[in-house]
């Protein structure tokens, strides 16, 4: 029996790799945080740069909050233990009424992470149900280890790449991840999921973290990380921190590292020197 997850739960992650959904967030709590962004957004002229979508937690306290949730956390830690760093956070945003889409992939194809114990938190802070462009997931595919991957930078796929599988996915296995506002999914690293447009009137909005234990190492680069609970015995990434307001000149400026280096990472092979989405 874990902290939030049952032993059951436990078993149906590593069997299916993944568990949903899980409240995490009150449908006021989730409300507060979409009012949070949204209230930047306004502020900011429009939805919020793809650039800012990445590693969001360094930028703005509440994000911040949302990486080192206790609820949000306690469900990791019972996935993959009590030291927990939080690799990167970044927004899932669907506009009402848009073509935007997410191709069938696996999450690690180009992040360079020496081992497979990572685990996607992903936040829904509105509802997604499956007219909103809902996740899908291929039950057991994680077991398949890591697949070839082709990128195509369609325009209208929200990865960084547009990299999807080169293998067919059999569409009547795939699953239908719905959640309400302030409910949570996990999945694995290895998962091969994907998602399609959202055609409802509201924004499809999840907050996405990827958390792993401090033994994983990143293989490409010099990289960072938040560690958001126990502690770090190895090292192999720079600790980054908190923001102490929204957008201050620290905040900022650690996340101008930060993300240089994910660029590096995602890009590697490649001429881009920024986020597509």
């Amino acid at each position: 029996m874990g902290k939030v997850l049952t032993a059951a739960d436990i078993a149906g992650y590593q069997r299916h790799g993944y568990h949903f959904p899980t409240r995490v967030l009150s449908r006021e709590e989730a409300r507060h945080y979409r009012s949070r962004l949204e209230t930047y957004e306004a502020s900011s002229g429009g939805p919020i740069a793809p650039r800012m979508r990445q590693k969001v937690h360094l930028l703005f306290t509440w994000a911040a909050e949302l990486v080192r949730h206790p609820r949000i956390l306690d469900a990791v830690e019972d996935v993959i233990g009590p030291d927990i760093l939080c690799w990167t956070s970044n927004f899932f945003i669907k506009e009402p009424q848009t073509p935007d889409y997410v191709s069938w992939h696996q999450d690690g194809t180009y992040w360079g992470l020496s081992s497979s114990d990572v685990v996607s938190a992903w936040v829904a802070l509105a509802d997604a149900p499956v007219e909103s462009g809902a996740m899908r997931f291929w039950p057991g595919s994680h077991k398949m280890e890591q697949l070839p991957h082709n990128d195509t930078f369609h325009e209208h796929n929200l990865l960084t790449r547009g990299q999807e599988i080169a293998v067919d996915v059999p569409e009547n296995e795939g699953i239908s991840v719905p959640l309400a506002a302030g409910e949570m999914s996990l999945h694995h690293v290895l998962l091969v999921h994907g998602s399609g447009p959202n055609t409802t009137n509201d924004r499809r909005i999840g907050l996405v973290m990827r958390f792993i234990p401090p033994h994983v190492a990143q293989t490409k680069t010099t990289d960072s990380a938040t560690l958001v609970r126990g502690v770090d015995r190895f090292g192999h990434f720079d600790l980054e921190p908190a923001p102490k307001s929204d957008l201050d000149a620290a905040a900022v400026a650690a996340h101008q590292d930060a993300v240089t280096r994910k660029i590096k990472t995602l890009y590697s092979g490649t001429d881009r020197q920024d986020f597509r989405a």
